[in-house]
């Protein structure tokens, strides 16, 4: 069923054109996921779609209820039924002091309650901690409408939709599959681009070789012999202006087929951005951060107690936990380096932190980088260029910077300082997904020792080589990948259950024993129906739970 519609779209903001959409159905069963660069008109175009935007030029129709979730806004309708807020854990009431996952949440909850046929969403995993980010995905999953999602979290794409819209230079493209079948896709445009480009190059460059050699036998045209008569001559020449004749009408014929060529253009190929780090700035300790007995206190909320972890050299540790859980207050207890926790001697430390304050407001982007830079300019706009600052973006002062493009800058200024510990605390947050993609093979390729917090599940698992969770005010530290930590925990709750099914087993065989004692010798008080009931729902019981082994 068609629940939405629109046609010959344009937005400009300014003299800039930002939009430029001939035309986009959204039917009942799409669930569209929209990416494209920072600064490329995905909010844009859900608010001109959800009409809270109204567009230049175009029209567009809805068909049927929708919602609309955004990170910033505030719900219309401020309540929700019992039901739906012990379902995502929220409550009933919209408030302001909720965090920002309880505050996605209940709009989510709000929008699946007013049962939507169409739900547009902006970033909502945004702020949401790993747990969060899988009950939405749950939820929406169980959801039977429509979806328009702008997310750059790639497993949540994947999970949720059937269709990825790419916004490019104004124009918008659609490809069938979740985010890896859009990814595999371009990965194929390339290929055939490339493949096309050089079987052009290959035509163009055999036809100006035919050129050379019909122009070679211009030049051998032989000129006529003195000793010839003068009608032997006659015709000697005429043959040859026909011949030349020919072959200079098959060099211009040549020259055309080359004209009408369609040009190819070469495909452009990414940097790989390679480190090449000093030994002289290498830790050599075994440990790189430890901390024993930690002990954390806020007014009456206990946030460590009797902690302890330890770092190893070297390592690359994601630093995982639900929110407030206090990952950003250890991260903020070891740049004090307070006590207990230690750091190793000659570490000097690159602090990624979401304020950026690292960045100068007054200075250009290429100047903010090479402030503190130990590499040349041309590597760190390499750097730059990949974070997409290009040519003359890199002159841009930092304070006309967007909040997704101050990260990125802040993210390259530290990775191009003298540091050999990195610590980052959600650097991920507000980047577009090929940016993402940018610092994440930058931090495979970096080979020091790097403690990261984020809740991008793909991001983590991609980079660290240890998980480090808090839970109940401890520190847990398991050495292995994401999906390595996901299948152990599995495994674990799997056991605990199992255990428990087991202790169950244990107590109503007892049970059973006692009725079957009781039933063979009967005492006067017992009543010898009422236990031979007991006995058989005992019986199914046992049966239930040894199937559930």
């Amino acid at each position: 069923m068609l629940l939405l519609e629109a046609k010959n779209i344009k937005k400009y903001f300014g003299d800039r054109l930002i939009l430029d959409i001939e035309g986009l159905n959204i039917y009942s069963e799409d669930r569209i996921g929209i990416v494209g660069v920072n600064g490329a008109g995905k909010t844009t175009l859900i608010n001109l779609l959800s009409k809270k935007l109204e567009p230049d030029e175009g029209w567009v129709k809805l068909y049927g209820n929708y919602a609309y979730i955004s990170q910033l806004e505030e719900p219309d309708f401020k309540t929700i039924s019992d039901e739906m807020a012990s379902k995502f854990g929220v409550p009933t009431i919209w408030n302001t002091y909720m965090s920002g996952g309880e505050k996605t949440r209940f709009k989510l909850a709000l929008a699946l309650e007013t049962q939507s046929a169409l739900i547009f969403a902006d970033e909502p995993t945004s702020n949401v901690d790993m747990e969060g980010i899988e009950l939405m995905e749950k939820r929406f999953d169980e959801y039977n409408g429509a979806l328009l999602l702008i997310s750059h979290d790639r497993d949540f794409l994947d999970k949720l939709c059937n269709k990825i819209l790419e916004i490019e230079h104004g124009k918008i493209k659609i490809y069938n599959g979740n985010y890896s079948d859009y990814v595999f896709q371009k990965k194929q445009e390339v290929e055939r681009a490339q493949f096309e480009y050089e079987e052009y190059v290959k035509e163009k460059k055999r036809l100006q070789e035919v050129i050379i050699e019909t122009k070679q036998k211009v030049k051998s045209i032989r000129k006529t012999p003195k000793r010839m008569g003068n009608s032997e001559a006659r015709l000697h020449k005429m043959g040859n202006q026909k011949a030349k004749a020919n072959l200079d009408r098959a060099i211009k014929n040549i020259e055309k087929r080359i004209e009408h060529l369609e040009v190819k253009e070469k495909p452009k190929e990414q940097e790989v951005i390679k480190f090449d780090l000093s030994d002289n700035a290498k830790l050599h300790s075994k440990i790189i951060i430890e901390g024993k007995n930690i002990n954390k206190v806020f007014g009456e909320k206990i946030i460590f107690q009797d902690a302890e972890f330890t770092i190893y050299n070297p390592a690359k540790v994601a630093l995982v936990g639900s929110n407030g859980c206090g990952k950003t207050t250890l991260i903020k207890m070891i740049m004090n380096r307070e006590e207990p926790i230690k750091i190793a001697q000659g570490a000097q430390i690159g602090y990624f932190s979401q304020d950026m304050s690292i960045l100068n407001e007054g200075l250009s982007i290429i100047d903010n980088v090479m402030e503190t830079s130990i590499y040349p300019e041309h590597f760190a706009r390499t750097l730059l260029a990949r974070l997409l600052f290009k040519r003359d973006d890199v002159y841009k002062k930092i304070n006309v910077l967007s909040g997704g493009e101050r990260v990125k800058v802040s993210f390259a200024k530290i990775l191009l300082q003298d540091i050999n510990l990195l610590i980052l605390d959600e650097p991920t947050n507000y980047m577009d997904i090929h940016s993402l993609e940018v610092v994440e093979n930058a931090l495979k390729e970096y080979d020091r020792s790097l403690l990261f917090v984020s809740h991008d599940r793909r991001f983590v698992e991609s980079v660290a080589n240890c998980i480090m969770t808090i839970e109940n005010h401890k520190i847990n530290m398991f050495q292995g990948t994401y999906k390595e930590y996901l299948s152990r925990k599995t495994q674990s709750k799997e056991n605990n259950k199992k255990e428990a099914v087991q202790k169950q087993i244990l107590i109503l065989q007892n049970r059973l024993s006692e009725i079957i004692g009781r039933l063979s010798m009967p005492s006067k008080d017992d009543n010898l129906e009422e236990l031979d009931r007991e006995y058989y729902e005992i019986l199914g019981q046992l049966n239930e739970l040894k199937n559930n082994l």
